[in-house]
C-alpha cells in the first residue's frame, strides 16, 4: 500500500516538476526586460512550484498587461496628439524662457516620451496641511458653475467625505456635470448607498477596475492612484492627498497628525489635468465625455486668476510657474514620472531633497542617488518614523542602509505621519504628485505628478522640507548597525521580494 502511495506521489512529483518548467519558460519570455523580476519570480516559483506561477498571475505584472491596455495606449495617443497641435507653435519659445537655461533637456525628455506639454501660465497655491487644502477645495467647489471633475484613489464615507459628497450633490442638482471616479481597491468597502446618493442627484460616478466580488478585489496591480480635481476648467488639484478623516488627521484610520504636498493650479495645466482625467473617465466608464465640448478653449489671461483667498497656514501663491502635468502606468510605454525623478537627480549640482512614504528604489535610481552623494552633492531623503503597512519600515530601511554608506541623509518623521511625495533639486528644479519613489508607482500604478521649474516654488519647497527635518530624526550610521534582529529580518525579507512590489 505504502509503495503505491510512494509510485503516486513520484508520478505526481514528476508532473509538477515539468509543468513548473514550462511555466518558468513562460515566465522567461513575458520578464525578459526585467531580469531583477524574473530571477525574483523564477526563485519563488523554484521554493513554491505551480502555486508560485499562480501568485505571478495575481500579483504579476505583465502576463496581462499587454493585452489589457493595448486599446487604451492606441486611444490615448489619438487624444494626447491632438494636444500636441494645439501647443506645438509655443514649444519653442516656451523653451527659451530663462528658467529653462540651464534644464531644457529635462522638460523636453517629458515632453518627449509622455506628451507632456509645457505651459508657463500658471498659478499655484502650496498645502501642506490637510484642513487648509480641503476648506480650499470646499471653497472652490462651492464656486463651481459649469462642471465638477472629481478623481481620487480613496474616496471615504466619512465626515470629510460626506462634507465633499454633500456639495457634489447640490452642484449636481444645480444642473452642473458632476463626475466622480474612485479606485475598486482604494475605495473598498465604501458602502454603495454612499456613491449612489451622488447617482440619484444626477451625478455620475464610476469606479476604475471594481471588484467582481464585493468588498474582496482580486486585482491587486494596476490601480488608479491619482487624485485629481478639475473645476470648470479653471481649478485643478493634484497632490497626496485623499478624502478621508485620516488625511486631517482624524477617525478610525487615523495615524496622527497626516503630513502630505498637494497643489492648487490655475493656468494652461488645469486643460492637461483635464484631459488625463477624461482618459481616465473614458477607460473606466460607459459613459462617455466629448472631448470637443470643454477641451482647448480660448480663455483670456483673467480666467486663470479668480480673487485669490488665503487659508490658516497656506503659502505663497506662486505666479507663472512653469509646469508639466506628467502621467504613467502601466499602460505607459515608458515610466514617465520615474524618468523624470531620475532626470532631475541627475540635474542635481547642490542639493537633493526627497520625501517618500515607500522608498523602494531600482538599482538605476539607487546608484544614482548613492553617486550623487558620494560626489559631495546634499542627498537628504525623509520617509515616515513608522509606516502605514505592515513590514514596509523593512523594505525602507534595506535602501536607507545603502545610501548611508554612500554619505547620503536619512531622517524618519515623527510628527504623525508623512505622506509627502516631493523632490526639489538645487532651487529650481521640483515635482509633486501621487507618486510614491517606489516600484508599484514606477510601474504598476495609475500616477500624475506636476514637474514645476520655477525658483521661487522650488525654494518654498525646500523651506519646507527643513521645517520637516526640525520634526525628524536622523538616522545615523551608528543607529543603522544597532537595528534589531527583527528589523534586519524584515529587511532581508523585503528587499528579495521589492521587485515582486
Amino acid at each position: 500500500m505504502w509503495d503505491g502511495i510512494v509510485q503516486v506521489f513520484n508520478i505526481i512529483s514528476e508532473y509538477v516538476l515539468w509543468v513548473n518548467m514550462l511555466l518558468g519558460l513562460v515566465l522567461v519570455f513575458v520578464e525578459r526586460k526585467n531580469p531583477g523580476t524574473l530571477w525574483a519570480w523564477l526563485l519563488l516559483m523554484f521554493f513554491v512550484p505551480v502555486l508560485g506561477f499562480l501568485l505571478y498571475l495575481y500579483f504579476g505584472q505583465d502576463l496581462r498587461k499587454t493585452k489589457m491596455f493595448k486599446n487604451k495606449q492606441a486611444d490615448d495617443m489619438v487624444q494626447i496628439a491632438e494636444i500636441q497641435k494645439q501647443h506645438i507653435d509655443k514649444e519653442g519659445a516656451e523653451l527659451a524662457d530663462p528658467c529653462f537655461a540651464r534644464y531644457a533637456d529635462t522638460p523636453r525628455m517629458l515632453l518627449s516620451s509622455s506628451q507632456a506639454v509645457i505651459s508657463t501660465n500658471n498659478y499655484v497655491d502650496l498645502f501642506t496641511d490637510g484642513e487648509d487644502k480641503f476648506a480650499s477645495l470646499l471653497a472652490d467647489l462651492r464656486q463651481a458653475q459649469e462642471y465638477i471633475y472629481i478623481q481620487y484613489y480613496i474616496f471615504r464615507g466619512d465626515e470629510l467625505g460626506n462634507a465633499v459628497m454633500e456639495i457634489l450633490c447640490r452642484k449636481a442638482q444645480e444642473g452642473l456635470d458632476v463626475r466622480l471616479l474612485t479606485d475598486g481597491m482604494g475605495s473598498l468597502g465604501e458602502k454603495k448607498a454612499f456613491f449612489q446618493r451622488l447617482r440619484e442627484a444626477g451625478g455620475k460616478v464610476t469606479v476604475f477596475y471594481p471588484p467582481l466580488v464585493p468588498y474582496i478585489n482580486f486585482r491587486i496591480n494596476f490601480r488608479n492612484h491619482r487624485k485629481l480635481v478639475i473645476i470648470d476648467g479653471k481649478v485643478g488639484y493634484v497632490g497626496g492627498f485623499n478624502v478621508g478623516d485620516e488625511y486631517v488627521g482624524k477617525g478610525k484610520h487615523s495615524l496622527g497628525y497626516w503630513r502630505d504636498t498637494h497643489l492648487r493650479i490655475q493656468g494652461g495645466a488645469v486643460d492637461d489635468m483635464e484631459m488625463r482625467f477624461l482618459l481616465d473617465w473614458n477607460y473606466a466608464s460607459s459613459s462617455k465625455i466629448r472631448r470637443d465640448k470643454f477641451y482647448g478653449r480660448d480663455r483670456s489671461e483673467e480666467e486663470y486668476i479668480p480673487c485669490v483667498r488665503r487659508y490658516p497656514g497656506a503659502h505663497p501663491k506662486f505666479s507663472n510657474v512653469v509646469m508639466q502635468i506628467v502621467s504613467s502606468g502601466p499602460d505607459s510605454q515608458w515610466q514617465n514620472i520615474r524618468n523624470g525623478y531620475l532626470k532631475l537627480i541627475t540635474e542635481a549640482e547642490r542639493y537633493i531633497y526627497i520625501e517618500t512614504p515607500y522608498l523602494v528604489l531600482d538599482e538605476v535610481l539607487l546608484d544614482n542617488l548613492r553617486i550623487a552623494a558620494m560626489s559631495g552633492i546634499d542627498v537628504r531623503i525623509i520617509i515616515p518614523d513608522k509606516p502605514d503597512h505592515p513590514m514596509l519600515d523593512g523594505a525602507n530601511m534595506s535602501y536607507v542602509g545603502d545610501l548611508l554608506e554612500a554619505g547620503a541623509r536619512c531622517y524618519q518623521y515623527r510628527n504623525g505621519f508623512i505622506h509627502s511625495k516631493c523632490i526639489v533639486v538645487d532651487d529650481v528644479l521640483c515635482s509633486v504628485g501621487t507618486a510614491n519613489m517606489d516600484i508599484r508607482s514606477f510601474k504598476l500604478d495609475f500616477e500624475v505628478n506636476a514637474f514645476m521649474y520655477h525658483p521661487e516654488m522650488a525654494e518654498e519647497l525646500a523651506k519646507v522640507f527643513h521645517q520637516d527635518l526640525k520634526l525628524s530624526d536622523e538616522i545615523t550610521k551608528e543607529q543603522y548597525k544597532r537595528r534589531s534582529l527583527w528589523m534586519r529580518i524584515k529587511e532581508a525579507v523585503m528587499r528579495l521580494v521589492s521587485p515582486l512590489l
